[in-house]
């Protein structure tokens, strides 16, 4: 399973981008519009998380800037009849914390102005997503986040369990995030990789 991936990119494109890695290898990774926006120039080193679909016919990366907007990825692929590329469009949106606070209010019909959701296909997203989404937007800032958002980590616990993902050692992780910056998983992870290669 791909996890994440480092690179300089490559490429822009409307709906993706092009990963060069230092081993010289491109991946394309299918993003949303708030990820491909907050993307750096071409020629500039990025990090994104990722989720691989796999089926008979293709391997399709997905590229995420954010760990929420990846959580509420694989949330709305539980949905019925959404698929990966459905759910990146529904992503597209708006940012994972406007997506989200749209469900929860069981807001129906701004997943219908999402080219490709139908009335029935949004009414389900809401029905089946709203309960896990309460509270989301709470998360971090006060509350009743803990107690029913889908996202209780903090960005050191999940870059924690990225870079132990990776195969580091519990104690070169912990090492590494006591000196690394950054405000989300993403970027602390970036950081420990640049220090661990130092």
């Amino acid at each position: 399973m791909i996890a994440l991936l480092r690179g300089t990119v490559h490429e822009r494109r409307a709906d993706n981008v092009v990963l060069l890695t230092p081993g010289g290898v491109g991946y394309v990774l299918n993003c949303s519009g708030t990820t491909l926006a907050a993307l750096p120039a071409a020629g500039q080193e990025t990090t994104l998380l990722c989720h691989l679909a796999v089926r008979e016919d293709a391997l399709t990366l997905f590229g995420f800037g954010s760990e929420p907007e990846r959580d509420l990825f694989h949330l709305l692929l539980t949905v019925q009849a959404v698929g990966p590329k459905l759910a990146l469009a529904v992503l597209s949106s708006g940012g994972p914390d406007e997506v989200a606070t749209s469900i929860a209010s069981g807001d129906a019909k701004r997943l219908q102005q999402v080219p490709g959701v139908g009335k029935r296909t949004a009414e389900r997203i809401v029905s089946e997503l709203q309960d896990k989404l309460a509270g989301r937007a709470s998360v971090g800032t006060g509350a009743g986040g803990a107690a029913r958002g889908v996202v209780t980590a903090t960005p050191v616990d999940e870059a924690r369990e990225g870079l132990l993902g990776l195969g580091l050692s519990p104690d070169e992780v912990e090492a590494l995030l006591a000196v690394s910056h950054g405000t989300t998983a993403a970027e602390l992870i970036a950081d420990a990789l640049r220090r661990s290669r130092a």
